[in-house]
C-alpha cells in the first residue's frame, strides 16, 4: 500500500499552479508526486517530462536512468488511455537506445523485444541484422509490411530486401526490391521522385542479380541506368528535389555489406540496408575500424598490392558515407577524393576490369548524389563497355 505524502502533494501542486516556469527537473518532481494521487492525469505528463529532460541530457548513464523511469511509467498508463501506444513506443525506444550506447546489448535487446511485442518491431529486425540473424530480422519485415507499412516506402523494402539477402534468399530478395522499383518506375514517370533516386536503384538491383548468378537481369537493369542517365546528362532532373542523399547513403553502404567481417551476436555489425536504427556501439565500432583501415592501405601501398588496396580503399570510403555521406554542405569536395583515387587505383590493374567497372560505378553514383550528371553518365557508360553489356 503507497503512503501518500500530502505535504508534498500540496507542494507539488503549488508548484504547478505557481505564476513561475519551473525547471524541467521540478516538474518531474511535482509530477513523480502526483502520479501516485491521480496516475491517469499526471503519468502521461511524467512520461513526457522524462524523455524531454533526456533528449536535454549529454551523459549516457542519466540517459539511460530516466528512459527506464520514463518506460516504468509508460507501462502504468491504462491500457484504453488516449496515445498510451505512442507514449510506451516512445520510451522503451529512448531506453533500447540509451542501452545500446553503453553497450548493454542483452538488456537492449530484451526491450527490443518488448517494443515488438509493443507493435514496434524496426528496432528488434535492426538488432537481430546487426547480430547475423537476417532471417529472423526478414521475418519481422515480412509481418511489418502484412500489418500495412506504407506502401513501397523504400526504407522498409530497402532493409527488407536487404535482410533476406543477407540470409542468403536471393531470389525473395529481388522480388522485395523489383516491387521498390516498379513503384519508384511509376512515380519517376509522374514526376513523383528523382531520377536519380531510380538511377541508384536500377544499379543497386544489378548487383543484386549479379550476386545471385543472374547476370542477364543485372545487364538489363544497367542498360536501364544508362538510358535514365543518358536522359539526366541532356535534360537534368524534371523538378528540383530537397535533399536525397541519405538514398545513395544507404545504397552505397548496402553495395559493401559483403567485403565485411560477418555479422555475429558475439560480433555484431551494422544492419547495413537501412540508414536509421543502428545501435551506438555498433555504429562507433564500425568507424572505429578506420584507423586499422587506413594503416592496412598505407601498408598495401608500400608493397604496391593493388588489388587489395582498392578494395581497402573502398572500404574506408564507405565509412566515410556512414559518417557524413547525408551532409549536403561541400559534399562534392569532401568525397571526390574517394572516388577518384578508386578510379585511379582500378585503372592500373588491367586484368581487373570487374574492380575498375565497380569503381566507375560508384564513381557515377556519387556524381548522380553531387549531381553532375554528364562525367556520371561517362563514367558508367565506360563501366557497362567494361561489363560488355552493350
Amino acid at each position: 500500500m503507497v503512503t501518500i505524502d500530502h505535504d508534498a502533494v500540496l507542494r507539488a501542486r503549488v508548484l504547478l499552479l505557481g505564476s513561475g516556469r519551473p525547471s524541467r527537473a521540478e516538474l518531474i518532481g511535482a509530477y513523480r508526486v502526483l502520479a501516485e494521487v491521480s496516475p491517469t492525469a499526471y503519468v502521461p505528463k511524467l512520461v513526457d517530462a522524462l524523455l524531454a529532460l533526456r533528449h536535454e541530457s549529454r551523459d549516457p548513464k542519466v540517459d539511460v536512468a530516466l528512459a527506464a523511469e520514463a518506460s516504468r511509467a509508460a507501462r502504468r498508463i491504462e491500457v484504453e488511455a488516449p496515445n498510451r501506444a505512442e507514449r510506451l513506443h516512445r520510451a522503451l525506444d529512448a531506453y533500447q537506445a540509451s542501452l545500446f550506447a553503453l553497450g548493454r546489448r542483452a538488456e537492449g535487446r530484451a526491450i527490443c523485444e518488448e517494443l515488438a511485442e509493443a507493435g514496434r518491431s524496426e528496432p528488434l529486425a535492426s538488432v537481430l541484422a546487426e547480430e547475423g540473424h537476417f532471417r529472423e530480422a526478414a521475418e519481422l519485415d515480412d509481418e511489418a509490411a502484412r500489418n500495412g507499412i506504407p506502401e513501397n516506402s523504400f526504407w522498409n523494402m530497402v532493409r527488407w530486401a536487404a535482410n533476406l539477402e543477407g540470409a542468403g534468399l536471393h531470389d525473395a530478395a529481388s522480388t522485395v526490391f523489383r516491387e521498390l522499383l516498379e513503384a519508384t518506375r511509376r512515380k519517376a514517370a509522374e514526376q513523383r521522385t528523382a531520377l536519380a533516386i531510380l538511377t541508384w536503384e536500377l544499379v543497386h538491383f544489378s548487383r543484386m542479380r549479379e550476386t545471385a548468378g543472374d547476370g542477364a537481369s543485372a545487364a538489363a537493369a544497367r542498360r536501364e541506368a544508362l538510358r535514365v542517365l543518358e536522359e539526366l546528362a541532356t535534360t537534368g532532373e524534371p523538378k528540383n528535389w530537397s535533399c536525397i542523399l541519405g538514398w545513395w547513403k544507404t545504397l552505397f553502404v548496402l553495395s559493401g555489406r559483403a567485403a565485411e567481417p560477418a555479422a555475429s551476436p558475439e560480433s555484431p555489425m551494422p544492419p547495413f540496408g537501412t540508414d536509421l536504427g543502428w545501435s551506438r556501439d555498433v555504429r562507433d565500432g564500425f568507424l572505429g575500424m578506420l584507423p586499422g583501415l587506413e594503416a592496412e592501405a598505407a601498408r598495401l601501398r608500400e608493397a604496391d598490392r593493388l588489388p587489395e588496396l582498392v578494395d581497402i580503399q573502398r572500404r574506408i570510403g564507405i565509412r566515410a558515407a556512414v559518417r557524413e555521406g547525408d551532409h549536403p554542405h561541400l559534399f562534392e569536395e569532401r568525397f571526390t577524393p574517394y572516388f577518384d583515387e578508386g578510379v585511379t587505383l582500378a585503372r592500373r590493374l588491367p586484368d581487373s576490369p570487374a574492380r575498375l567497372a565497380r569503381a566507375l560505378t560508384d564513381r557515377s553514383m556519387f556524381l548522380v548524389a553531387a549531381r553532375s550528371f554528364e562525367p556520371a553518365h561517362a563514367d558508367f557508360a565506360e563501366a557497362v563497355v567494361l561489363l560488355h553489356d552493350l
